[in-house]
């Protein structure tokens, strides 16, 4: 972990991966995905390039080998996130916010640290978050960026520069909490002020090579919290 130079205003998550340790249930469907649309699975490699952090209409037309007409990708991407949904309601086990994220969210909820969620999971997916996952206690639902069409998918810096515009805050003043290499590059584009890898012990060295990253935790239990400001 690195040394602690700065404070910090507000705080961006991720989702996927990062509040919800949700990656066997996306692999699966999208697993499942790719044997139907090309007849072969998809390799470590191209889940951390093409898979991971990115938009549904990126993975989709990646592996059409084709840009899809706006009909065809909806009624594809319903069909992907039908069947993750489906695994989520089936593994109850696994479809809850991860280790020391209630625990940090109530902590930035209690001392009123501008927060919000930067994802590219579409509304459909969201709002099944909300619901089960009850969002709606820690977070203003108005300020959350997610996939709707209208922004470029990470890595393009697009998704967190929003984020930081809708806490009402300079990306310089946000820390972002990541795990994908996609989400890295798009938080280091839009110039946050401190990202934040998560993952297992064995891939720190690995987060830590990515552009901008700055700490790496195991989890939210060891998430810095002296990193943030917190007003008295």
């Amino acid at each position: 972990m690195s040394a602690i130079a700065m404070k910090y205003k507000g705080i961006i998550f991720d989702f996927n991966g990062v509040l919800l340790w949700d990656a066997p249930l996306h692999v699966q469907a999208w697993q499942a995905t790719a044997l139907r649309l090309r007849g072969s699975p998809i390799s470590g490699d191209e889940f951390s390039i093409h898979v991971h952090g990115r938009t549904n209409s990126h993975i989709l037309s990646y592996l059409s080998s084709r840009t899809l007409q706006r009909q065809e990708l909806l009624e594809l991407i319903q069909v992907k996130e039908s069947m993750y949904r489906g695994l989520c309601l089936k593994n109850p086990e696994m479809f809850v916010l991860s280790p020391g994220a209630e625990a940090l969210l109530d902590f930035v909820s209690s001392k009123d640290i501008p927060r919000t969620i930067a994802t590219a999971s579409e509304k459909t997916n969201l709002d099944f978050f909300i619901r089960h996952l009850g969002l709606d206690k820690w977070f203003d639902l108005q300020r959350i960026v997610y996939d709707d069409g209208t922004l470029p998918g990470k890595p393009a810096p697009d998704m967190y520069a929003k984020a930081a515009t809708n806490i009402s805050l300079s990306p310089h003043d946000c820390i972002v909490v990541e795990d994908a290499i996609s989400g890295f590059q798009s938080a280091h584009a839009a110039n946050i002020g401190h990202i934040v890898g998560l993952g297992p012990i064995e891939t720190h060295n690995k987060l830590l090579a990515c552009p901008g990253v700055s700490t790496v935790i195991e989890s939210f239990e060891q998430f810095p919290r002296e990193l943030l400001v917190i007003m008295t």
